[in-house]
């Protein structure tokens, strides 16, 4: 269902379109408990703003959700897009066993999808991953409608985890 012909707008998941606070608490434990925060992440309530703007992108845009959770969520992840109305998408996830902090995973696989499509946008929530994009010459909207969480930025950076 993919049209080569239309822009991508790429949405991140994660602290974008998905409120992760009521899982917060299994990052801020030591060891973090990363079964348990991923194996909640079906219960995430949309975060309305993010939900709006892919919507928006999608009448004019491919949308594509490129998120740092790992391959093994992926049946959960698609089924909660789904579920929260929004628009039918590709869904690019970190390998299970890649450890690299987001903003070079996430950069790395724009740079791929640039080769041979426009990115007219990419929304996300981490702030080193909008850096490093926009330095590369990407459009960013920084997703800053939902409460940051510092164990999940330090989880993203240091740890390669989402």
């Amino acid at each position: 269902m993919t049209n080569s012909s239309r822009p991508l707008a790429v949405f991140d998941l994660d602290g974008t379109l998905a409120d992760t606070a009521h899982r917060q608490r299994f990052l801020e434990q030591r060891p973090r408990n990363w079964d348990a925060f991923f194996a909640a992440a079906p219960h995430d309530p949309p975060l309305a703003e993010g939900v709006a703007l892919a919507l928006e992108h999608a009448k004019e845009c491919e949308v594509l959700y490129l998120t740092g959770r790992p391959e093994r969520c992926r049946k959960d992840t698609v089924a909660w897009i789904a579920a929260q109305g929004l628009p039918e998408g590709r869904v690019r996830m970190r390998r299970d066993d890649d450890r690299r902090p987001a903003r070079r995973t996430k950069l790395q696989i724009l740079r791929e999808l640039a080769r041979d499509r426009e990115i007219r946008v990419l929304v996300d929530d981490d702030e080193l991953v909008c850096e490093d994009a926009e330095r590369a010459g990407f459009r960013v909207v920084r997703a800053r409608w939902a409460a940051a969480s510092a164990a999940l930025k330090e989880a993203q950076e240091r740890e390669g985890r989402t």
